[in-house]
């Protein structure tokens, strides 16, 4: 198994690697369409971007300024590797760096348990995103004792 880092990402150098790993998982394997994926978005977001030994993408996953955690994507002949939860570990310990007070996501249905044991909990009904159904979750976040004083 190689090596996989995960660095922070911009969107205007890294698009393309950003792109790549989102088209094949979201656009390719779930049919979500262009439009829907790309949201016009991604300008003003946190990216993280997980990379073989040889840098080529392989994850990603964005934070919106609203506290929206989204876009989390693994190639499928990375997954069950740890890398989703390393990227979403990035997100959360930048939320908190930033003093937010919480995170929150839409899961797909499917896949509400991987975010479970990361302190996630549902706070929806079940609502369909491009015709997958999903669910809202929510993680509180530890108040930063720097920024509290």
């Amino acid at each position: 198994m190689s090596r996989i880092r995960i660095r922070e990402a911009s969107w205007p150098a890294d698009r393309h690697a950003l792109e790549a790993v989102r088209c094949d998982v979201f656009i390719k394997e779930q049919n979500v369409p262009r439009s829907l994926e790309f949201d016009g978005l991604d300008g003003s977001a946190l990216h993280w971007l997980a990379l073989t030994e040889l840098d080529e993408p392989v994850g990603t996953l964005r934070l919106l300024p609203s506290g929206q955690i989204g876009r989390m994507a693994v190639l499928r002949a990375y997954r069950g590797q740890g890398i989703g939860p390393r990227l979403l570990h990035h997100a959360i310990a930048a939320a908190e760096a930033h003093g937010w007070n919480e995170v929150w996501l839409n899961a797909q249905f499917a896949r509400r348990g991987f975010y479970a044991p990361h302190g996630f909990i549902v706070i929806s009904d079940i609502f369909e995103d491009a015709g997958i159904p999903h669910q809202r979750m929510l993680r509180r976040l530890k108040k930063n004792m720097a920024m509290a004083g």
